[in-house]
């Protein structure tokens, strides 16, 4: 029985990013790249964009997007494929943790926040979580509407991410 792949597998697994000139009507990104074409980044370049994220700054799934849409110059990075990648980072990031890597050394996954400022409890540890990392690089979360979130994140958002 094949053993069955850890997140770091994942992020290694060799997939490059790849761009979709004809996306099909009804799939996530259609609407927003209003014809224009779509890249679907790859878990590394999802990775490589987290790491550029500072202590103390924060940056939304949307700004990520943004700025892979930007370096494809493409009209949309794909919603779903980006968030998944996000989410397979920030598992790395908790396995690496788990084998004594440097707390430096790992993706800052917990930087990075939804629309409007919310942490996302689907990432490692939950909201909770997310919370107290952020916490320790002095960014406060509070809660908005029954959800902790980053009041000042707009202030906090990083001046380019590429």
């Amino acid at each position: 029985m094949a053993r069955k792949k850890t997140a770091l597998d994942h992020m290694n697994s060799g997939r490059e990013p790849h761009i979709i000139t004809n996306i099909p009507p009804g799939a996530p990104g259609y609407k927003q790249a209003n014809g224009g074409a779509m890249v679907v980044s790859s878990p590394r370049e999802v990775d490589a964009m987290v790491r550029q994220i500072k202590p103390g700054e924060v940056a939304t799934l949307d700004d990520i997007r943004d700025a892979l849409a930007l370096k494809h110059k493409v009209a949309v990075a794909c919603p779903m494929s980006t968030a998944i990648f996000l989410n397979m980072s920030a598992r790395a990031a908790e396995e690496q943790r788990l084998m004594g890597m440097d707390a430096d050394q790992i993706t800052p996954w917990w930087r990075v926040i939804k629309k409007g400022g919310f942490l996302n409890p689907k990432l490692p540890g939950g909201v909770e979580k997310q919370a107290m990392l952020l916490s320790a690089e002095g960014v406060k979360s509070s809660p908005l509407r029954r959800q902790l979130a980053v009041y000042d994140y707009e202030a906090r958002k990083p001046r380019r991410l590429k």
